[in-house]
């Protein structure tokens, strides 16, 4: 009876870890860049380029805070800005590949500085992958080396030791225009 009693307690414990840990993957809200802007801001329209700050009244400084401190999973490009060799210490998250540095820079509310819970081995420079973590308003600026230089980027969320993951493509990515002199930056699809 008691080897009986301790098999029931020891199921129960199990089933319990396991719903408790459905419980916390219903709680993340999976995101798109367009949930970063604020619902009265219209994407800015340009027939070669993605998104300007430039272009916005506000320059994209507003940010959506109905997100603020939800936990959240957002599929972008990394963009290092902490890195020792292939190791990612703190990155930023981009809506579009070339971002920053081969191109204008995205509005600050479409960039999230994301500092990783564990060092992210990177493949490549804007490798697309998933972040997960406590998403946090607020400008934060980060300094990015360059082939050209450095150069101060601005970005309008944070999210700190997060869980990333390698993904295949980024649901809603920016695809440049054929003409536009950027377009090679177009990552190929499989």
């Amino acid at each position: 009876m008691n080897k009986r009693f301790k098999s029931c307690a020891t199921l129960a414990t199990v089933l319990l870890f396991v719903a408790s840990g459905a419980d916390a993957a219903a709680d993340v809200a999976h995101i798109f860049w367009k949930d970063l802007r604020p619902a009265t801001q219209a994407i800015a329209e340009d027939a070669s380029l993605p998104m300007i700050a430039a272009k916005l009244p506000d320059h994209g400084e507003t940010l959506s805070l109905n997100l603020q401190d939800k936990t959240i999973q957002l599929a972008g490009y990394a963009l290092p800005v902490d890195r020792e060799g292939d190791l990612v210490y703190q990155f930023l998250l981009v809506p579009w590949t070339g971002a920053c540095s081969h191109m204008p820079t995205p509005p600050p509310n479409q960039i999230v500085l994301v500092t990783p819970a564990h060092p992210y081995k990177m493949k490549e420079t804007y490798e697309p992958v998933a972040v997960t973590g406590v998403l946090k308003p607020g400008m934060e600026k980060s300094q990015l080396f360059i082939l050209d230089g450095v150069s101060m980027v601005q970005s309008g969320y944070t999210v700190r030791k997060a869980e990333v993951a390698g993904v295949d493509s980024v649901p809603d990515t920016v695809t440049l225009p054929v003409n536009s002199p950027w377009n090679f930056l177009n990552k190929k699809k499989n």
